[in-house]
């Protein structure tokens, strides 16, 4: 079973414990011995005298339940070890389980009880040298494993794992949001650099820097999406008001990307929403409808718990960028020293960051206009 072999290797099994491959192995050799045993206590109810026949039944059914037990238990080893969130224990119990059954067994049939060479096997200690072989085996099917899981995702462990924690918080939180598939398209020519206002429109510019003409953007979503925060206003030099995700409005397009189904088809169905959500926070049915027409936040444990993975081209990028960064804080070259500078490249050009002031009491911001 190498699929159930790789599995059970991702567990450390404490020094002296038997593997999870002896205990599986233990395990479905004590099913065998208690199935062997009832099988003989079967035949001999078949060959048997009217005068035994009730005593050799009586044994013949002690025997079948020991042999079922023993199976269930041997089944429900390899349930574990495909597992990877078991521990070694639950497998050593299970394998115990099974060796007393078929020792059972055996004994009510009357034949040899070779179960107990089975629990000798669970029981016996590993060696230093056993241990050692064992820990570099587990440690190298580790480490093909994270290679190939590199190769698939482009993320080491650690990402991988934040990039499971945001699915799981957009499958709670992008419903709430109350959003349609545009105003991820919205917040995505946001993402972009080129959604500006102008004239009372948005719109997407063909390119960067070109902020006349371009594909209309819806205006009713892009104001929602501004009243509420997840856009912020950049003004340019020659009066244009672009418009760019502020990190709040980052975060919930990356969890909407992760989790379309939480999107409303429609406008009206994201409304009713909506409403549904505000309507107990109202008496008046106005302010009901006029609250259900803002676009909520995103949740402030969703904001604090989402980070973006990084890919593993990214780490190095910044890693380079780093070493560049730190050798030049150190004055650069230094006489007598071996410290080498990094390779020479195009200059990268560092990122500039905006710091937008955040009032804690304000609940809009002010119009487009």
């Amino acid at each position: 079973m190498p699929e159930t072999a790789c599995a059970i290797q991702r567990q450390v099994a404490p020094a002296g414990d038997p593997s999870p491959q002896t205990c599986l192995q233990v395990a479905r050799q004590a099913a065998i011995l208690a199935v062997t045993a009832a099988d003989e206590a079967m035949t001999a109810v078949c060959h048997s005298r009217a005068g035994a026949a009730a005593r050799l039944e009586a044994v013949m059914h002690a025997a079948h339940k020991e042999a079922v037990a023993a199976e269930k238990w041997a089944d429900r080893a390899e349930e574990y070890a495909d597992d990877p969130t078991m521990p070694n224990s639950a497998l050593l119990y299970c394998a115990r389980e099974a060796v007393d059954h078929a020792v059972r067994a055996q004994s009510a049939v009357g034949v040899e009880t070779t179960g107990t060479d089975l629990r000798a096997e669970l029981e016996r200690k590993l060696t230093a040298n056993e241990y050692a072989e064992r820990e570099t085996e587990r440690r190298r099917e580790e480490a093909e494993r994270e290679a190939e899981e590199r190769a698939v995702t482009g993320m080491d462990q650690e990402n991988r794992d934040q990039a499971a924690r945001n699915r799981y918080l957009a499958e709670g939180h992008v419903a709430e949001l109350g959003w349609t598939a545009g105003h991820v398209r919205v917040l995505e020519a946001a993402e972009s650099g080129r959604l500006y206002w102008r004239d009372g429109q948005a719109r997407q510019a063909a390119r960067h820097g070109v902020w006349n003409g371009g594909r209309r953007i819806s205006r009713e979503r892009t104001e929602a999406l501004f009243a509420a925060r997840f856009l912020v206003v950049v003004p340019q030099e020659d009066g244009t008001r672009l418009l760019t995700p502020t990190p709040m409005g980052q975060a919930a397009l990356e969890l909407a990307r992760l989790h379309p189904a939480g999107l409303h088809n429609s406008d009206r169905a994201a409304y009713e929403s909506r409403f549904a959500r505000v309507r107990r926070r109202h008496k008046r049915r106005d302010d009901q409808k006029s609250a259900a027409r803002v676009l909520p936040p995103l949740d402030s444990s969703a904001r604090k718990l989402y980070r973006k993975p990084l890919m593993l081209t990214e780490q190095q990028a910044r890693a380079e960028r780093d070493a560049v960064d730190g050798w030049e804080d150190e004055g650069g070259y230094c006489p007598g020293t071996d410290t080498p500078r990094p390779a020479a490249g195009p200059a990268a050009r560092p990122a500039v960051r905006i710091i937008l002031p955040l009032h804690r009491h304000t609940a809009v911001q002010g119009a487009l206009w």
